[in-house]
């Protein structure tokens, strides 16, 4: 397989990556997989690149501003072998298909070193400045990759950057189920608990073949432990990288950093092992997060000095690489472990209210999540003329979705605003509550912010022909009384929600809107609330009228939630009174003085019109035996 390697005017600035054969892939500053971001002559998008099997071809974008140069000349597109290379601003290009494969019985070490973090924490840096310094843009250059893949090239560059004396840097990814049964006699396995953290151990090795360590089986079973590699040499002529598998699976099953060391046998001067005469020494460390596939560091080089130590033991320098090796490893795992949160909190935000999930991180999750009855406010707001777009858009349902979908978003994003929980959606309605898990003390007045800022933003969107609410509108009913909350329904699949009448009710308030022709319903103990809670320059309450909800037995007094005065000029304080003496005389049964008030309101007053058209179907005079409560013929 053909490898890419770019490389820019600084040692950190640089990549290896394989190349898939046939796949279109972009080159540029901000692409993603293939982003080079460190050099400003590189546009966004400034190369396409196939590889065909046997040659790259580069062709540039034309919105590239800089030029690409092959062979010393400007080039649109150009085809490069294996072994050339291309140049964009500052940074080289070299393909290279240079083949690895896992050493055999030569790689065999002569000595090999277990060394557990204590072990190294006395190591004194001699020059920790340049250390701290690649250690310092670590967590920022990893926490910009887009995927593992990326952040083990990533790993593999900030690993030559940081380590001068490595000529060769490897990521291994190990399945997560791999638990190699005690392959070298000492800890418990990749799945076990338990980490090998004694002192460090010198062992001098007999020459053994494809064994593993004492006797633990053939190697070759070991090969579908490790599911991927991610390497890069410092000089890419130096011939195919032969890292050691086994060196990998005993770092990985002891849970601490192993090096091996090859050296002549017997105290002759000839090498014995031919398969890695281009390195002295190897050493990995492993990234062991639980729950997450395990990661090995390798790393391999030669001796500052030609010949073998005087003593068979790693020289200051290889512990001082060790030990910074060891501070890259518990920062990239640290950073694993959060990308891994960061991924299942944006799983579960999709299913949870944040209000929720703040809970559930500091909370046992079945105590926190089993029902409780709680005193909550339930919002129940539905959309208005979904079933006509339904019909207009039959043949693009894909873009009434989208727009449903920003509207359940509106709606969405007001109630959590407010601290609420969405409990719910119905098709095109969505279900706020309040009261659980937060016990909010002013959860009333939460519950009318929120309602009143979803009435805002879909009227001002009615006024804008390009929204993608024009032509909606909503309601939405409000109720507040006693409830059960938190994980409701079967064991299969729950829901976090709220269940109990006063969903029911609200629900059913909504629906009176339509009838009303108002956006916003209260039932009387959400009135009562409002009143004593609520200042009015939040929110104002008018009663609308007493009724006999269809299919219910027990009579209502419903009453509509408006924004304030100065939001809502169109009512003023002294017309809401007017109609609700209206209301009174209606409900006395003098309608006549109740018709009289209610031709004072603005024209525009549907609430009003309501009542005036009942008076009038009745020919202004109250039916025998009138109590004052409509009966409803609809939901």
């Amino acid at each position: 397989m053909a490898d890419l390697i770019a490389q820019g005017k600084l040692p950190e600035h640089r990549w290896r990556r394989p190349l898939p054969v046939g796949e279109p892939i972009v080159l540029g500053r901000s692409a993603g997989l293939w982003a080079v971001p460190w050099d400003k002559h590189i546009s966004r998008r400034h190369a396409e690149l196939v590889w065909d099997g046997r040659r790259l071809q580069v062709k540039k974008f034309p919105e590239a501003k800089n030029p690409i140069f092959f062979h010393g000349r400007q080039a649109a597109e150009c085809r490069v072998l294996p072994e050339e290379h291309f140049v964009i601003g500052q940074t080289s290009f070299l393909l290279v298909d240079q083949p690895w494969s896992w050493a055999g019985e030569g790689g065999s070490p002569i000595y090999e070193h277990q060394y557990s973090y204590p072990d190294l924490a006395s190591v004194q840096f001699r020059n920790p400045d340049s250390r701290l310094e690649v250690l310092s843009r670590l967590p920022e250059v990893l926490a910009e990759s887009v995927s593992d893949e990326d952040m083990c090239v990533r790993l593999v560059s900030m690993l030559l950057a940081g380590l001068p004396h490595a000529e060769a840097a490897a990521v291994a990814v190990l399945k997560a189920s791999a638990a190699p049964q005690d392959f070298s006699g000492h800890g418990k396995g990749l799945a076990g608990s338990e980490k090998f953290s004694g002192t460090h151990e010198l062992c001098q090795l007999e020459r053994p073949s494809e064994q593993g360590l004492q006797g633990a089986g053939p190697f070759s079973e070991t090969a579908g432990w490790i599911q991927g590699l991610y390497w890069d040499q410092r000089v890419a002529s130096s011939g195919p990288f032969r890292p050691s598998q086994r060196l990998i699976l005993e770092s990985a099953q002891r849970g601490q950093t192993v090096v091996h060391l090859w050296g002549p046998v017997g105290g002759g001067t000839e090498r014995s092992y031919t398969n890695l005469g281009q390195y002295d020494w190897a050493f990995c460390t492993p990234i062991l997060p639980e729950g997450l596939p395990p990661w090995v560091i390798y790393l391999a080089g030669r001796f500052p000095t030609p010949g073998f130590p005087a003593e068979p033991s790693p020289p200051a320098e290889l512990r001082e690489d060790m030990k910074w090796t060891e501070l890259v490893a518990s920062m990239v795992g640290s950073l694993r472990r959060m990308r891994r949160l960061e991924r299942h909190q944006a799983v579960l935000s999709q299913f949870f209210s944040p209000l929720v999930l703040k809970n559930l991180g500091s909370e046992e999750p079945d105590r926190f999540l089993s029902p409780q009855e709680s005193e909550v406010s339930v919002l129940f707001c539905d959309l208005r003329g979904f079933s006509r777009h339904s019909e207009e858009q039959a043949e693009n349902l894909r873009e009434l979705l989208d727009r449903v979908s920003q509207a359940l978003g509106v709606m969405t994003r007001h109630i959590l605003d407010q601290g609420g929980v969405v409990g719910d959606y119905q098709g095109d309605a969505a279900l706020g509550f309040w009261g659980w898990p937060v016990r909010w003390k002013d959860m009333i007045e939460r519950t009318c912010r929120a309602a009143l800022a979803i009435r805002a933003e879909f009227f001002t969107a009615a006024q804008d022909p390009q929204s993608p609410l024009a032509g909606f509108q909503m309601g939405i009913g409000i109720a507040a009384g006693r409830a059960v909350a938190g994980r409701i329904g079967p064991p299969e699949q729950a829901k976090v929600t709220v269940f109990g009448p006063v969903v029911n009710l609200a629900a059913r308030l909504e629906s009176m809107t339509k009838i009303f022709h108002t956006p916003i319903l209260l039932d009387p103990a959400m009135v009562e609330a409002v009143r004593q809670k609520v200042p009015r320059s939040v929110a104002r309450v008018r009663r609308v009228a007493v009724v006999r909800p269809y299919g219910m037995e027990m009579p209502l007094e419903v009453a509509e939630l408006l924004p304030p005065a100065d939001q809502y000029p169109q009512l003023s304080d002294e017309q809401i009174a007017l109609y609700e003496a209206g209301l009174d005389a209606f409900l006395a049964g003098r309608w006549s003085q109740a018709y009289q008030y209610l031709h004072q309101l603005p024209a525009d007053d549907q609430v009003a019109d309501f009542l005036t058209a009942f008076i009038t179907q009745h020919n202004r005079m109250p039916p025998p035996q009138w109590n004052g409560v409509i009966s409803l013929q609809t939901k």
